[in-house]
C-alpha cells in the first residue's frame, strides 16, 4: 500500500492496480451527490511489483466544493507525478497526473489494461493511460496539493488534500465546508441520534479470494463512534461504525479514500475517508476531520478570489 503507519492500518485506496475500486453494504447514490467524483492518479516513484520500473496508478474519491476545487485525502494527492516525473523529493505537491470523473458509473471502455505492459513496459503504460484520460471528455485533468504539513510517515495527522481542476465543472450544488469545530458538539454524546453519509467509488465487499464492486458511486449511512481517533491527537481523526445496525447501514472500503463524510441529508462535509482497521473493511472507519482551523485555512486558500 502507498502509506503505512502501523501493521494495523489499511488505507482505503486502490493497490497499485488499475482504477479505484465502493461503499460496503450500502446502496447506489442515484444522483444524490453529483459533486462527488472518482479520481485516477499516477505516482512515478511508487513501486508496482508487477513491473521492472517504478510507477503506480491509484484510485480515490473526492468532493467538488466549487467549480474547480475538489477536496480529498492528503494521501490521494501526495507524490502525484508532474507529467510523469516524480515530485516527492520536492515536497510531493503540485503534480498534474490526476484526473476526476463525476459520472455515477464512469465509462472505462478502452482503459489500457496493465496486463498488456507487464513486466518491462511501465513507461509506455503511463503514456497510453494519460493519453486516454486526456482524450476522454468525462475525465477532467487537474493539479494535486496535499496539506502543507502532510508527510508520508505521519499521514494520519494532516490527511487532507485538494485537486484544482483545469476546467470548471458546472453543477447546481456543490459540497459545503463545515464551521470551525463542528464535530465537537458530539463529544459528550457518542451514540447520538445524528447519522452521517459516506460516499465513494470503492469496493463493496472484500472476500477471501476475490473482491466485489467498485467504479460506481455509492453511499452508506454510518454512526459516529468516537472523536478521539484511537489514540491519535484530538482534532485529527474520528471513528465511524462500519458494521450494519438497526439505525445505520454500511461503511467504506478500498477506493473510498478521500471520499466525503456528510451530515446525513445535507451537502455539509465534515471529514474525508482516511483509513481503517480491517483488511476486510469491517469494524471501524477512520475519517480525517476538516473542521479544524489549519484544514479550513488550507482548503479555503484555493477558494480565495
Amino acid at each position: 500500500m502507498r502509506h503505512t503507519w502501523s501493521a494495523l492500518i489499511v488505507l482505503f485506496i486502490s493497490i497499485g492496480a488499475t482504477v479505484g475500486y465502493a461503499i460496503t453494504n450500502g446502496e447506489p447514490d442515484n444522483g444524490e451527490h453529483p459533486y462527488v467524483g472518482q479520481m485516477l492518479f499516477y505516482v512515478p516513484d511508487e513501486i508496482d511489483p508487477r513491473f521492472t520500473d517504478p510507477g503506480s496508478w491509484f484510485g480515490c474519491s473526492g468532493t467538488l466544493i466549487s467549480p474547480t476545487v475538489l477536496v480529498t485525502a492528503g494521501h490521494c494527492t501526495f507524490g502525484t507525478g508532474l507529467n510523469g516525473v516524480a515530485t516527492t523529493e520536492n515536497g510531493g505537491s503540485g503534480g498534474n497526473d490526476v484526473w476526476v470523473n463525476f459520472s455515477e458509473t464512469p465509462d472505462l471502455t478502452g482503459w489500457p489494461a496493465s496486463a498488456d505492459y507487464i513486466p518491462d513496459n511501465n513507461p509506455q503504460r503511463y503514456i497510453d493511460r494519460a493519453a486516454w484520460l486526456n482524450s476522454h471528455p468525462a475525465w477532467v485533468h487537474g493539479t494535486a496539493y496535499p496539506h502543507p504539513e502532510f508527510t508520508n510517515e505521519t499521514f494520519l495527522l494532516h490527511d487532507a488534500g485538494v485537486v484544482v481542476l483545469d476546467v470548471p465543472v458546472s453543477l447546481a450544488q456543490y459540497g459545503a465546508l463545515p464551521t470551525l469545530g463542528f464535530l465537537d458538539q458530539f463529544l459528550t454524546s457518542r451514540r447520538n441520534d445524528q447519522r452521517f453519509t459516506d460516499v465513494g467509488y470503492g469496493l463493496t465487499h472484500v472476500l477471501p479470494f476475490s473482491d466485489e464492486g467498485g467504479d460506481s458511486r455509492e453511499k452508506a449511512t454510518t454512526m459516529l463512534v468516537s472523536l478521539h481517533g484511537q489514540g491519535l491527537p484530538y482534532g485529527t481523526d474520528v471513528m465511524f461504525s462500519n458494521n450494519n445496525g438497526k439505525t445505520h447501514q454500511g461503511g467504506t472500503c478500498f477506493g473510498d479514500s478521500g471520499g466525503p463524510v456528510f451530515v446525513e441529508g445535507t451537502n455539509l462535509m465534515v471529514a474525508v475517508t482516511s483509513w481503517g482497521w480491517s483488511p476486510n473493511c469491517t469494524g471501524f472507519d477512520a475519517a480525517y476531520r476538516i473542521d479544524q482551523q489549519d484544514d479550513l485555512d488550507f482548503i479555503g486558500s484555493f477558494l480565495a478570489p
